[in-house]
């Protein structure tokens, strides 16, 4: 059996993708040359690793062969890092998840850093909720991942290494004519009589714990899954409601983002998988990282 990291290679991006035309647009590459990397493969191993469907999915036995692969190119990649590394030239693609909130206010600032101090470095960002970034970093999608609130102590005692880019505090959105607009500090109860909106995701259970800890019932008025229509319907008027502070960059100057009470925040903390060890260019990336945390204190 001659199975080699160009058929894996292939066939991660075609997973990744969703098809082979997206596939060999990532890789650069003809599509007829994607198929033929992929059939090679099924046809080492004497079975189909993927439905031809749109998008396209994995067979049971790709299914099982997925994570295998992921860790076989990590490993090469890891190797052609570490020999980068002794020539003194830090180089390579780290593939970076972050969820939407953290996408647009905060990892902008990351990768204009890592632009003008680790040139050699491409990141690629991977959009998704917070169960999907998880997911990605843990089966190997992502090489490296800004996780909401990671355990300190997962499995094995030992705390989960990272860099802690931020202590993000959830604030008050209002349009700037409300009656609180002004106010320094806004307290949850006194917007009881407002529509609440929300959008469904790893925020929701931290803005039901400030509507719990101020004893109210938790009743939002709407539920909207995408950030730039919450954001506009609150400048519509039609309601209120609760973001975090790296959302600051993207409120406009109709709106304003207040402290809130009772407070609580999260930790947006940049790490690498859990289970296998870093990527060469993850490690270089983090230490940058918290170098200019150290001399800037943000992003």
């Amino acid at each position: 059996m001659a199975v080699n990291l160009p058929q894996l290679r292939a066939f991660l991006a075609v997973v990744d993708a969703g098809g082979f035309s997206a596939a060999a647009a990532e890789l650069g590459m003809s599509q007829s040359a994607v198929s033929h990397a992929v059939a090679s493969l099924e046809r080492e191993l004497a079975a189909p690793l993927l439905v031809r469907a749109t998008p396209a999915r994995t067979t049971a036995l790709g299914e099982r062969v997925l994570p295998h692969a992921r860790i076989a190119l990590s490993a090469a990649r890891s190797v052609e890092q570490i020999a980068a590394d002794a020539a003194g030239a830090m180089t390579g693609t780290v593939r970076l998840a972050a969820t939407p909130t953290v996408c647009q206010g905060l990892v902008p600032g990351l990768l204009r850093h890592w632009r003008d101090d680790q040139p050699g470095i491409t990141v690629r960002v991977f959009e998704g909720d917070s169960a999907e970034v998880s997911a990605w970093l843990e089966n190997g999608t992502a090489d490296a991942a800004v996780l909401i609130d990671p355990p300190l102590a997962p499995a094995g005692g030992c705390p989960r290494p990272g860099v802690e880019l931020a202590v993000d505090g959830y604030r008050a959105l209002l349009p700037r004519d409300h009656p609180l607009a002004g106010e320094p500090v806004v307290d949850i109860r006194d917007l009881e009589d407002d529509p609440f909106l929300i959008s469904p995701n790893g925020c929701e259970a931290r803005i039901r714990t400030i509507h719990r800890l101020a004893g109210l019932r938790f009743t939002p008025t709407h539920r909207v899954r995408d950030l730039a229509t919450l954001i506009s319907m609150v400048q519509a008027g039609i309601g209120v409601t609760v973001l975090s502070e790296v959302s600051r960059s993207l409120i406009p100057p109709d709106l304003v983002l207040l402290p809130l009470e009772p407070g609580t925040s999260r930790r947006l903390v940049l790490t690498g998988p859990p289970a296998h060890p870093w990527h060469p260019a993850v490690r270089t990336l983090a230490e940058s990282a918290a170098g200019h945390l150290a001399r800037t204190g943000d992003f």
